[in-house]
């Protein structure tokens, strides 16, 4: 779905709101009061929330492709693992809004379409991830103790208890800062003492 400018003035608002009132707070009338505009003028371009949701979080899975998928890989598995998440963490500083569309538990309970978004979401993520992880174990710099799908586990579940600390803190901290401390903390873990 190509997003048209307006649209991504509406979904940036959708964040916005999703963040200081949750998901019952995301409403059309809500909506059209923080733009500006007329209710109507927001269903020129959404039939439904559901579907601000959705384009939100296709919108937030293709940034994040495009975004991984351009960035600079160095040639070692733990540089690429920290570049890919410094990239993560700076585009959040910069749109903590949508770390509540990407981790938010009330989301999930929306409905079926938008589930499915969710994890297309998380999808991409994963699939920018387990090659570094696979090239490390398959290089001896990362621990091959526990599979590729249990450190993906392990790392994601991190990354996301992180995000959702920032995000009960009000964004108050430094999440460039903290995000670092927690990739040197997995590296810590996951890479051999040989690496």
């Amino acid at each position: 779905m190509e997003i048209t400018p307006r649209q991504t003035e509406i979904i940036e608002a959708a964040g916005k709101i999703l963040t200081s009132s949750g998901v019952s707070g995301l409403t059309i009338k809500n909506l059209a009061k923080e733009m500006g505009f007329s209710e109507s003028a927001i269903y020129r371009h959404f039939k439904s929330k559901e579907e601000i949701i959705v384009a939100m979080l296709n919108y937030l899975a293709d940034d994040i492709d495009k975004r991984l998928t351009d960035l600079n890989k160095p040639v070692e598995p733990d540089e690429q693992f920290k570049s890919l998440f410094r990239e993560q963490f700076r585009f959040f500083s910069l749109k903590p809004h949508f770390v509540v569309a990407v981790f938010s538990d009330g989301l999930m309970e929306e409905s079926q379409l938008i589930n499915k978004n969710i994890l297309k979401l998380m999808n991409v993520k994963i699939k920018h991830l387990m090659p570094i992880i696979m090239e490390g174990q398959q290089t001896g710099s990362f621990t091959n103790a526990l599979t590729t799908d249990e450190l993906m586990h392990i790392i994601m579940g991190t990354f996301k208890l992180q995000m959702f600390k920032w995000r009960i803190a009000n964004f108050e901290f430094d999440i460039k800062r903290n995000g670092e401390n927690m990739v040197q903390s997995i590296l810590t873990l996951i890479k051999t003492k040989a690496a």
